[in-house]
């Protein structure tokens, strides 16, 4: 069922998920996040991105964060799903979500820029310019945001505003648009050191922009039922 219309978004009818949304079993919000939509106000303009790639992780997870013991700086994963946990990763910052349970989130992947009435060609501009290639060139729309550090520059989401706060309708938020994946792959997470959980299954992937994320669960070599399963 679509999220409800809420009447503090800054415009009529927008569903923005709730922080109940959020307090779920870890992969399940992974799954169930797929098709939803980040909005990040950006001056006068609204950037938009379709959530295309998650990854789930759990406390007692040899992979996660929160294994390692709470912090203050990792206080967001043992706070109430809903709260936003960011850190530094590969040279650039990342996007998570805490879930149900102490210590449990979601990592935000990739993603892919979305555009709809809110959110028309000036914000996806102004996410090219946030997300310059090597060489400075304008980055391709299918390689802006496929990547967990890439998605946050393109953003322009920083570890310093955004860790360990709540979503804010007037400057970001995760909406309900009504999109919803056909099928869904599961496969072990990327990145992950050896011995440390690395066969879990817990990423996910919406099977209709494998293409476009991180690496391409469906690419040539890979064989289902083994490196990964197909979710409808």
């Amino acid at each position: 069922m679509p999220a409800k219309p809420n009447l503090s978004l800054p415009w009529p009818q927008g569903r923005a998920l709730p922080d109940s949304f959020f307090n779920r079993d870890a992969g399940q919000l992974a799954r169930e996040l797929l098709g939803k939509v980040i909005r990040q106000k950006a001056g006068d303009l609204w950037l938009s991105v379709r959530i295309i790639e998650t990854e789930a992780y759990y406390l007692e997870d040899k992979g996660s964060h929160a294994s390692l013991g709470f912090t203050h700086k990792r206080r967001a994963l043992f706070m109430d799903g809903g709260h936003i946990y960011m850190y530094y990763a590969r040279g650039g910052d990342s996007l998570n979500f805490s879930a149900n349970g102490p210590g449990n989130a979601v990592l935000i992947k990739s993603a892919y820029p979305f555009q709809d009435q809110h959110s028309g060609p000036e914000s996806l501009a102004r996410m090219q310019a946030n997300n310059p290639d090597a060489n400075g060139q304008i980055r391709p729309v299918e390689k802006l945001c496929n990547g967990q550090t890439l998605l946050c520059k393109a953003l322009g989401l920083k570890v310093p505003d955004w860790d360990a706060q709540c979503f804010d309708p007037e400057k970001l938020f995760v909406e309900d648009v009504g999109q919803y994946p056909a099928a869904i792959v599961q496969c072990p997470r990327l990145g992950i050191p050896r011995g440390r959980d690395e066969h879990l299954p817990y990423r996910f992937v919406d099977a209709d922009f494998a293409r476009f994320c991180t690496r391409n669960p469906l690419r040539r070599g890979q064989v289902a039922g083994k490196d990964y399963q197909l979710l409808t």
